[in-house]
């Protein structure tokens, strides 16, 4: 089962197997205890000016690996792309994705926006975990026990693939808002705080998608 699983995936180098097995180390803790459906859940978005924050939920079975799987911020954006289509288009992987936008963050805070998130992502999933993996938070769930892992994303395999699936998601959500909002350069920064997003707050003012609730201070 395993190898028919793994055949649908590019080939593995060895050193590269070796790397992914130690990602999946928490995973098979997890599983010699028992547990079967192990998600990992990760957000991206809680730092920019605009856009929603974005959570994903990721399960993986054991012994499917993707080539280069890591931290989504170690990876080129060509290169999470690729990986995202990968996990998406792969029938054994299941995934959900929470999407909490700029109004709400302003109302109940980035935080508790996260958390919103990374909820709704896991009730999306297709499939009930019985054991989740989050990235840095503590967040705790009625039906099945949790754990946090302090950079996970970089640490535990089903929460890389996570960061993976909500950065791109995220990526994806803020190119079609430039299209709407031109003006801001959405498809460059994504959102974030950089001189030309400050710049243009500057000129324009704050559109729609804007977290009125951040502080930020265009230049003079």
């Amino acid at each position: 089962m395993f190898q028919k699983l793994q055949s649908k995936v590019p080939r593995l180098s060895k050193s590269e197997r070796k790397r992914l097995l130690k990602l999946t180390e928490y995973e098979q803790r997890a599983r010699a205890k028992g547990f079967k459906h192990i998600a990992g859940v990760d957000e991206a978005g809680r730092g920019p000016l605009a856009g929603p924050v974005v959570a994903a939920a990721c399960m993986i079975p054991e012994g499917l690996l993707f080539a280069d799987v890591n931290d989504s911020k170690l990876l080129t954006p060509n290169k999470r792309a690729h990986l995202y289509e990968q996990l998406v288009s792969h029938e054994a992987v299941k995934y959900g994705i929470g999407i909490i936008g700029p109004s709400i963050i302003d109302r109940i805070n980035i935080l508790q926006a996260t958390i919103l998130a990374m909820r709704e992502a896991v009730e999306k999933l297709p499939l009930q975990p019985d054991f989740v993996f989050i990235d840095g938070l503590n967040l705790t769930f009625s039906h099945f026990p949790s754990e946090k892992v302090v950079d996970g994303d970089a640490r535990v395999y089903c929460v890389c693939a996570a960061s993976i699936l909500a950065k791109e998601t995220r990526d994806q959500i803020m190119r079609r808002y430039h299209l709407e909002y031109p003006d801001y350069g959405f498809d460059a920064h994504k959102g974030y705080g950089t001189p030309q997003h400050l710049e243009a707050l500057r000129r324009c003012g704050p559109c729609p998608i804007h977290r009125l609730s951040f502080s930020y201070h265009p230049p003079e």
